[in-house]
């Protein structure tokens, strides 16, 4: 597999002595909009941590343009990587055009402090996520839908090449999700390298140039959605019968579960893959 600029080999990964990946090798296509799937504890989340130099390897290593991601300063890290966090702790008292700002950490210095550089970088994420209005208000108050998309806006303030987003449709309604989805499609189309954890398989399909199919802490497969997807991938992994199908609107894998009877019966389902 050909050099990326993110990638991360036989990578062990932990949390206190329960170990959650094994072995894993991984390369983040640059360039691509990257969707990492799985069940429930499979790993997902722990990957991403992990590529963001959030949880350090028990063994292995993540490479970012081909050193060690340990090596370099915290700072360097943050103007290369952008990260939402699956579950971000809000801090107490913060507005939200405070909590955006914060995004622009990386681009502080001691003679260069705030610019109007940042001014217009945290005026355009909170505009693209939709959160101009909300500018004045504690993040402490807001619903889950509206703090959802404040971090993203602050990951997006961070104006970084790669972004790391932890299932970003959180708490969304289905207009937000697909408001949010949306966007991070226009940021792939302009140039960044998105890689996100999403449990809907087919707003996977819809939006990702890869997937990343995980199963107890290992990659069971990797390539575009259209190659990847298939009824029996989907069963293997979360023993759901289905059917693949093209989705009338874009072309791209649908996953249709099967009926509950059809379930009980246990009756396997003919696939039909997309054309």
């Amino acid at each position: 597999m050909s050099d990326a600029r993110l990638r991360a080999d036989a990578l062990t990964l932990s949390y206190d002595r329960r170990v959650v990946v094994t072995d894993l090798d991984v390369r983040i296509t640059d360039g691509s909009f990257t969707v990492i799937v799985g069940p429930n504890a499979c790993g997902k989340s722990t990957l991403l941590r992990s590529l963001a130099r959030v949880l350090k390897p028990q063994s292995g290593t993540v490479h970012l343009d081909g050193q060690a991601i340990e090596a370099y300063p915290s700072r360097h890290v943050a103007k290369q990587l952008g990260m939402l966090p699956q579950s971000p702790v809000v801090p107490g008292g913060i507005v939200v055009e405070e909590l955006v700002a914060r995004g622009r950490f990386a681009h502080q210095r001691l003679l260069r402090q705030w610019s109007a550089e940042d001014e217009a970088a945290v005026a355009e994420a909170m505009r693209l996520t939709e959160v101009a209005e909300l500018a004045d208000r504690f993040v402490d108050e807001l619903s889950g839908g509206q703090r959802q998309r404040v971090w993203l806006a602050m990951a997006l303030a961070q104006q970084t090449p790669i972004l790391l987003l932890d299932e970003p449709t959180t708490f969304l309604d289905l207009a937000h999700q697909f408001e949010v989805l949306d966007l991070c499609a226009e940021l792939h189309e302009q140039g960044r390298t998105i890689v996100a954890v999403l449990h809907d398989l087919n707003h996977a399909c819809r939006y990702a140039t890869e997937l990343i199919v995980m199963r107890g802490g290992r990659i069971l497969a990797q390539g575009p959605p259209a190659e990847v997807m298939t009824a029996e991938l989907v069963d293997a992994v979360f023993h759901m019968p289905c059917r693949v199908m093209n989705d009338p609107e874009t072309d791209t894998p649908m996953v249709v579960p099967a009926s509950r009877q059809r379930r009980r019966a246990g009756q396997a389902i003919p696939d039909r893959a997309p054309a």
